[in-house]
């Protein structure tokens, strides 16, 4: 009873969603997906402890050694846009933690969602969408717990919003990554956004 009551009290001492999306049970981000895996497979391979980095906080695990020291070079380029959070929900003037398997891959940002539905509704309007997001993310991203949203994450995701929907502007090729895929990539259907996570 009494480990209940200061669980409880500790609640409301902070918030317990934080900057980036986490396990609540391992405090790893993103449900220790690769998140450089997102980049360069055709889909996101699950992060080993064993290759573990600490950023903003939070560890971070890389499916090799050679994805975690590309991230640790550039972590705002890999990293997903507003920490994890859903970008749909973002632009809806609210926070819910995006799905690590809900994603999309646009100009060289990686984007979560709370649900197929969101994504959808993201992708039927993209800039407009991100644009409302963007405005939102910084009143919004002071209700988290973390760093705070000035941090490299935000600063990537604030300095640049897509000139048009099609996402057809110039842009750069992260570092580590070949030019050949340059498109959108969008995960799959709600049916693996079932699939539990270890």
């Amino acid at each position: 009873m009494m480990a209940w009551l200061m669980l409880a009290s500790m609640a409301h001492a902070a918030p317990l969603v934080t900057i980036v999306v986490t396990d609540p049970l391992t405090g790893v981000a993103i449900d220790g997906f690769d998140p450089v895996s997102y980049f360069t497979d055709t889909e996101p391979q699950p992060g080993k402890p064993d290759f573990e980095y600490i950023w903003q906080g939070v560890s971070w695990y890389f499916e090799n050694p050679a994805n975690r020291d590309v991230f640790m070079r550039s972590p705002e380029v890999y990293a997903p846009q507003f920490g994890g959070h859903c970008a749909m929900s973002l632009s809806r003037g609210y926070l819910s933690d995006g799905k690590a398997r809900l994603y999309l891959v646009d100009a060289l940002k990686l984007y979560f969602f709370y649900s197929t539905a969101n994504r959808d509704a993201f992708l039927l309007s993209k800039a407009t969408a991100l644009q409302a997001a963007l405005d939102n993310w910084p009143k919004l991203s002071q209700q988290l717990s973390g760093p705070p949203a000035g941090e490299p994450v935000s600063d990537a995701i604030s300095s640049e919003a897509p000139a048009t929907d099609a996402g057809a502007s110039s842009r750069e090729v992260p570092p580590g990554l070949a030019p050949s895929s340059q498109e959108s990539s969008v995960a799959p259907g709600a049916a693996d956004a079932n699939v539990p996570h270890n």
